[in-house]
């Protein structure tokens, strides 16, 4: 039976960090929600070669109604991050363990959610240092899986790696 994957989404987010993703989970069986600040809104990838409409607002949706975490990068984690109801749905998904895709700049919404302490995780090398300070164990490697069941990748290069992962740990 397919799972519920959750992802936190708005605009210019990277498009292929949605897309991609979200194919290849839709593939094998699961259901992928887009969450953002309102149900039915429009937004667009930050090289406009994706657009997404939101299938629920952060106001309707629980942690509990869903299996996965999905963080897609580019700005989009940025700007949710300064949201608490955000860090509070994420900090939720990593309190019950539940699985966390985090790929590019998707940790800065870990970060903010202040989940990321004594983690195995990496991310595009800008947010490396934040990282860092965050207390995380950052590992430069196109995949780092964590025993908390939170998966992350670094960039676009390493979506094939990532996407595995993500199937895998839905098994």
């Amino acid at each position: 039976m397919g799972k519920k994957v959750a992802t936190v989404i708005t605009k210019l987010f990277e498009d292929v960090e949605f897309t991609s993703p979200k194919e290849e989970l839709e593939k094998a069986g699961h259901k992928v929600v887009t969450i953002g600040f309102n149900a039915g809104e429009t937004v667009e990838g930050k090289k406009g070669k994706a657009s997404v409409t939101i299938d629920k607002s952060i106001d309707d949706v629980s942690p509990e109604d869903f299996d996965a975490l999905l963080i897609p990068g580019g700005f989009s984690p940025d700007q949710l991050r300064k949201d608490e109801r955000f860090l509070n749905f994420t900090r939720s998904f990593s309190n019950n363990k539940k699985p966390i895709f985090s790929i590019c700049h998707g940790p800065q919404l870990l970060i903010n959610a202040e989940v990321v302490k004594g983690k195995d995780i990496t991310s595009v090398s800008q947010v490396a240092i934040d990282l860092k300070n965050a207390g995380a164990n950052f590992h430069d490697k196109e995949v780092v899986i964590d025993d908390s069941g939170l998966i992350s990748s670094r960039t676009p290069d390493d979506l094939p790696a990532f996407n595995e992962a993500m199937v895998n740990a839905l098994q």
